[in-house]
């Protein structure tokens, strides 16, 4: 197997919000607000405005709510972290 060596690394192409993380890892698991907010005990309006960005969403909400959408709190919390290039 040869390795390549004349390959450029991809770039991001667009920034994502605390709130617009929550609404694609919703969406990627077909739930709608209504579905979230059963399953958090958080009203529909307030994750409507966490993911419109209205409202901040915190530590405690993205606890519960990465607990519904099954996934880790730094996932909604720090949408665009890049490991690599950041020292943690």
């Amino acid at each position: 197997m040869t390795m390549r060596r004349d390959f450029r690394r991809a770039r991001k192409s667009i920034d994502v919000s605390v709130g617009e993380s929550v609404r694609i890892i919703r969406e990627l698991q077909e739930l709608t607000q209504d579905e979230v907010s059963q399953r958090t005990g958080i009203p529909q309006s307030t994750i409507s405005a966490i993911e419109n960005d209205r409202i901040n969403l915190g530590v405690e909400r993205a606890k519960v709510i990465a607990r519904a959408l099954r996934c880790h709190p730094a996932v909604l919390v720090f949408p665009g972290w890049d490991i690599e290039e950041s020292a943690a």
